[in-house]
């Protein structure tokens, strides 16, 4: 009884991979912004403006990394740490929610039912080709008489 309720509960719940996709993204954004602001406080030699931190910090997360601009500050550097594995965590779930995607419509596309019609009318038609060979056989069989 608790399991299905609790069953029940999460699928009500539960977060869709475009809602996560949503969620990794928007947190990934703010990110951009803060460890922008945070290695322009950190490094104001190297990053002389937010916005070049920002830039650099858009560049980290999203794995391009031009190398126009780099923390040579060791405590920058961890923050680049951090930005490249969380760049590799959001890449990694964004494919899994378009993969997700996918797949979910084929499956769905299986409950279709012009699919379960297709698949009706391709097994009558194995019905007819293989009485059509029965017949075929049987006329080219030698008759004995």
């Amino acid at each position: 009884m608790v399991t299905t309720w609790m069953e029940a509960r999460l699928d009500r719940v539960a977060l869709r991979p475009r809602d996560a996709a949503y969620f990794i993204a928007s947190f990934w954004a703010l990110a951009v912004v803060v460890f922008g602001v945070l290695e322009w406080v950190v490094d104001r030699k190297t990053f002389t403006s937010v916005w070049l931190g920002m830039w650099w910090a858009l560049q980290t997360v999203t794995t391009v990394g031009y190398g126009d601009v780099v923390p040579h500050q060791a405590v920058g550097k961890v923050i680049a740490s951090l930005l490249m594995l969380g760049g590799l965590s959001l890449i990694a779930v964004l494919t899994a929610a378009v993969t997700s995607g996918f797949v979910s419509r084929a499956q769905a596309g299986k409950d279709n039912p012009l699919v379960q019609k297709l698949d009706a009318l391709g097994e009558e038609l194995k019905a007819v080709r293989a009485e059509l060979e029965g017949l075929q056989s049987r006329k080219d069989a030698p008759r004995s008489g």
